[in-house]
């Protein structure tokens, strides 16, 4: 089998286990951050963990692109920039700005998160860098490419507004949960896991490629159930919380009158 065959076959898996993973995590939040649950094995320091867990795409997605033949092209190069962008920021700077002292993680988590990222940056940098025709220097300046930068650009910046509104709610020895307020965190719970949705669209607009697809639904399929998770966490936690706040997409709901006719 050569690894043409191979890709295509490891692919469709991947596609068909996205789906798999998006159904059952709408009964089962994975046991990190606020679901954290005893019955997952050991665990260690969050920081760690998330350091574990992200680093294999940052890594990961640099070796195939100097394994190909991605660095004699100036579009691959930009291609490669965007993904280190994200997952350096994610791997190497985000774990030491947590306010969670003392907080940890299952380790099963963060093998089956860390395992993820290195099929995806497979799944990615191998087409970008090798199996794919190429991206010429006009590719730049393709609306597609236009269009899917700018949606990481936008998804990116709310990424990183939300995590630091999350962030700037505790002091450096606290532990617990506030209801956040500020950014689209007026609209819905998890504007973090929206950037971050919008951001990977963005990559696959920006690719125009089945893999570039693939991570936008896998994204999906991780995050979308969580935001839900925490969604109903706020309300089951918070009497407060504002009602008129949704879970992941904000759709504006009129209530019906209650007056008389």
């Amino acid at each position: 089998m050569n690894e043409g065959v191979f890709f295509r076959f490891f692919l469709g898996a991947w596609l068909s286990i996205s789906i798999i993973s998006c159904f059952t995590l709408l009964f089962v939040s994975a046991p990190y951050g606020r679901h954290i649950r005893s019955g997952w094995g050991p665990t260690i320091r969050n920081r760690l963990g998330w350091m574990l867990m992200e680093a294999p795409s940052a890594i990961g997605f640099f070796v195939w692109f100097l394994l190909g033949k991605g660095w004699r092209s100036i579009a691959a190069c930009v291609f490669l920039g965007l993904w280190e962008f994200h997952y350096i920021y994610r791997a190497f700077i985000y774990p030491f700005t947590l306010r969670d002292r003392g907080k940890h993680m299952p380790v099963s988590v963060v093998l089956m998160a860390a395992s993820f990222n290195l099929g995806n940056s497979y799944i990615n940098a191998r087409y970008l860098f090798t199996l794919s025709n190429g991206y010429p220097l006009t590719w730049l300046v393709d609306i597609r490419f236009l269009v899917g930068l700018a949606l990481y650009i936008i998804g990116t910046a709310i990424n990183r507004q939300s995590d630091a509104i999350l962030r700037g709610l505790r002091q450096s020895q606290e532990t617990g949960y506030r209801i956040p307020y500020g950014g689209l965190f007026r609209w819905v719970s998890s504007p973090n896991y929206l950037g971050e949705i919008i951001e990977w669209s963005g990559w696959a607009i920006a690719t125009w490629s089945l893999p570039g697809l693939s991570f936008a639904i896998w994204t999906y399929a991780n995050l979308a159930p969580r935001a839900f998770a925490n969604h109903r966490w706020y309300q089951e936690h918070f009497p407060d919380y504002p009602p008129e706040r949704q879970a992941l997409f904000y759709l504006p709901i009129r209530k019906p009158s209650t007056s008389p006719k």
